[in-house]
């Protein structure tokens, strides 16, 4: 295994009888849970023999252990992601169409693709003040959430459009399908955002969390959703799903906001219905007033087929 140490230690008197995890961690500097993760990955041999973490240690036996080495959750890793389609490109800007499943930068916890990977497995040269892993960055999207979004591949450009996002001179503009119909029809969500009190990964509204706003409309009306067009003044994590949400109409499909399971089964859907569909601003080098704009992909425009039959 590349970049691996492999070591082998024998079993010293005194941790006779003692587990498998517990000695590894002991003889070998790690901790109990890395220990039982490398158990788990097949990566340890007593004897010879492949053990589970629970099994014991004799005096004399000898333990092999090959530890691969720790990366950086933060690395870079530059890899050409299949299904990022570049919209524009010039000297200042790069344009995509993110699809669901990439991460917009490496971050811990994830392990997966990222915008940032994409662009510099794919040759593209981007210089900015931004953290290394951020290069670039004015902008988010879940993972879970596709559609456009700008990268700046210049630091003149960076700082425009971090400033442009900071003053909320860009206009954002996404489709959601939420389930049921919004009473107004229209409206305005101004309720502030803070992380979840009882869970770490979502967020919710709450009293002294951070301002966000959030205007919709409605386009579309069927019997069990409606498709809204959500024009951001803030851009808060999540902060689509949660307003929406809290309104008790959460974006189909959104499990983790309370959206029904049984009707994204119906749909099809793994993720929420929700899509980044134009993204206008002005362009940091020629100052125009520029727009771009993302199609449904497969799997929401599928979605929300099967909403519209069924009316």
């Amino acid at each position: 295994m590349a970049g691996s140490e492999h070591r082998s230690l024998t079993v010293p008197d005194g941790l006779a009888g003692e587990r498998v995890d517990i000695a590894i961690a002991r003889m070998f500097g790690v901790s109990r849970s890395r220990a039982a993760d490398l158990i788990t990955e097949g990566l340890v041999r007593l004897d010879g023999a492949e053990i589970g973490k629970s099994d014991r240690v004799l005096p004399g036996s000898t333990l092999e252990v090959t530890i691969p080495a720790l990366t950086d959750p933060l690395a870079v890793v530059p890899e050409v992601v299949d299904g990022i389609k570049i919209i524009h490109d010039d000297d200042s800007i790069v344009v995509i169409d993110k699809p669901v499943g990439v991460a917009v930068h490496p971050s811990p916890g994830w392990n997966g693709p990222t915008v940032v990977g994409h662009l510099v497995g794919a040759g593209f040269r981007i210089a900015t003040s931004g953290a290394s892993e951020r290069q670039g960055i004015v902008q988010r999207l879940d993972v879970g959430t596709s559609g456009v979004m700008v990268i700046a591949k210049s630091e003149r450009a960076y700082s425009v459009l971090k400033n442009a996002f900071r003053h909320r001179t860009v206009a954002k503009t996404y489709h959601a399908l939420v389930q049921g119909h919004p009473d107004p029809l229209q409206g305005t969500v101004d309720a502030p955002i803070g992380r979840h009190p009882r869970a770490d990964y979502k967020f919710a509204v709450m009293a002294d969390g951070r301002a966000s706003v959030t205007h919709y409309e409605t386009l579309e009306a069927h019997r069990f959703a409606s498709l809204l067009e959500v024009h951001l003044e803030t851009g808060r994590t999540h902060q689509i799903r949660v307003h929406m949400s809290a309104l008790k109409h959460p974006c189909v499909g959104d499990l983790t906001y309370g959206a029904d399971p049984t009707l994204a089964r119906r749909v099809g859907l793994e993720r929420q219905w929700l899509h980044a569909v134009r993204l206008g601003f002005e362009h940091p080098e020629s100052g125009a007033q520029v727009e771009y704009e993302s199609s449904y992909p497969a799997d929401l425009a599928h979605a929300l087929d099967v909403i519209r039959d069924a009316s």
